[in-house]
C-alpha cells in the first residue's frame, strides 16, 4: 500500500520520474459556444480508457473578451461541469485549472473541492489560481489590486479543510465555531498553484503541493524549473513537489510535420510532439496539460486516440 497521504488524483497524476498527459475541457469546442456536455463525456471516457492522467476545467466567471483573438469563453460553473466528467469516468484524475480564489468564499470552495472529491472515488485535484479580469472583480465587488492578498489569506482555510489531518483540520474548526463543512477526506487533496496568483515561488514551494506554469520556449522553461528547484530546497527542505506545463497544441495529421510555434504552444506532427515531450520530461515537467486547438480540422476523438496509441506509450 501506497505511504503518500495524497488522494487517488495525485497518484494518477503525479507519477515519480514519468510525464503524464492530460486535457482541458472542453476539449477543442469553439470558445464562443457552449460546450455539448454529451460530447464531453464521451470524449472523457475515452480519455479514461486510453490512460491518460486527468481531465481539467477553467474557472471563467464572466465572458470578458481576451487574448489575441478578443475571444469571450462561454464555460459551465467548473465544479458541475467536472462532477459530470467524474460520474462518466474510472480512473483519471479530474482538476480544477485553475478556481479564481479572490472571487470566491474559502468555505464554498472547500466544500465544492470535499464534494467532488468523494464523487469521484479521491480523484479531484484543486488547481487555485489569482484571476486576471478587472471586469470579474468589479461585478463581485472585490478589489483586483488586492487579489495577491486575498489568495494568500484564504489559501489556509482551504487547505485546513481539505486536509485528514486533525491538527491541520483545526484551523477549519476555529473559523466556524467549530462546525465541520462535512467528514473530512480520506486522503490529503492536493492544491496546486497556477500561475503566480501573485506570489513569491517561495510561498508557493512552501504551501502548494505543485506549481502548474504555462508555455515557454524551453531554455525559459527550464530556468523557470530550475527557479522552482530552487525554491523547493529552500522552502519544503527539498521535497520534489511537481511542476506542470499547459500547452496549446495543433496536432497534425502527418506524423512527420515539423514543428512550428503557436501562441502558448505548438502545432506539430506526432514525432516531433513525442521528442518535445521527452525533453520537458527530462527537464523535470510531471504533467503536460494539453489545449487542443482547432487548426488542423481533425476531430477531438481522433487526435485523442493518436496521442494515446502513440505518444503516451513512448513516456
Amino acid at each position: 500500500m501506497s505511504s503518500s497521504p495524497f488522494n487517488a488524483g495525485h497518484a494518477q497524476v503525479f507519477q515519480h520520474g514519468r510525464l503524464t498527459l492530460g486535457f482541458m475541457t472542453p476539449i477543442a469546442h469553439h470558445a464562443r459556444a457552449m460546450a455539448d456536455i454529451q460530447e464531453t463525456t464521451r470524449l472523457a471516457a475515452l480519455a479514461d480508457d486510453l490512460g491518460f492522467g486527468a481531465l481539467w476545467a477553467r474557472d471563467v466567471p464572466l465572458m470578458v473578451p481576451q487574448g489575441s483573438d478578443n475571444t469571450a469563453s462561454a464555460l459551465d460553473d467548473p465544479f458541475l461541469w467536472l462532477a459530470a466528467l467524474a460520474s462518466s469516468t474510472r480512473r483519471i484524475a479530474i482538476g480544477a485549472a485553475a478556481i479564481v480564489l479572490p472571487l470566491r468564499h474559502p468555505l464554498h470552495v472547500a466544500k465544492a473541492a470535499l464534494t467532488l472529491d468523494r464523487m469521484s472515488g479521491g480523484r479531484f485535484i484543486l488547481g487555485l489560481g489569482s484571476g486576471d479580469r478587472p471586469e470579474e472583480f468589479a461585478s463581485f465587488g472585490e478589489n483586483v489590486d488586492a487579489r495577491g492578498d486575498a489568495f494568500r489569506d484564504r489559501w489556509p482555510l482551504v487547505r485546513a479543510a481539505l486536509s485528514p489531518e486533525p491538527q491541520e483540520r483545526q484551523a477549519l474548526l476555529t473559523a466556524t465555531g467549530g462546525y465541520d463543512l462535512m467528514q473530512s477526506p480520506a486522503a490529503r487533496i492536493p492544491m496546486v498553484v497556477v500561475g503566480s496568483a501573485r506570489q513569491s515561488l517561495q510561498w508557493t514551494a512552501a504551501n502548494a503541493d505543485a506549481w502548474a506554469s504555462y508555455h515557454r520556449e524551453e531554455a525559459r522553461q527550464q530556468g523557470r524549473i530550475h527557479l522552482w528547484q530552487q525554491a523547493l530546497d529552500q522552502k519544503a527542505a527539498g521535497e520534489r513537489k511537481p511542476f506542470v506545463q499547459s500547452v496549446q497544441l495543433d496536432l497534425l495529421a502527418d506524423p512527420a510535420a515539423g514543428a512550428e510555434p503557436l501562441e502558448l504552444g505548438l502545432r506539430t506532427g506526432r514525432n516531433e510532439l513525442i521528442a518535445y515531450l521527452q525533453r520537458l520530461q527530462a527537464m523535470g515537467v510531471r504533467h503536460v496539460l494539453f489545449n487542443l486547438a482547432q487548426g488542423s480540422g481533425r476531430t477531438p476523438a481522433e487526435v485523442l486516440r493518436e496521442i494515446g496509441e502513440q505518444v503516451l506509450p513512448s513516456l
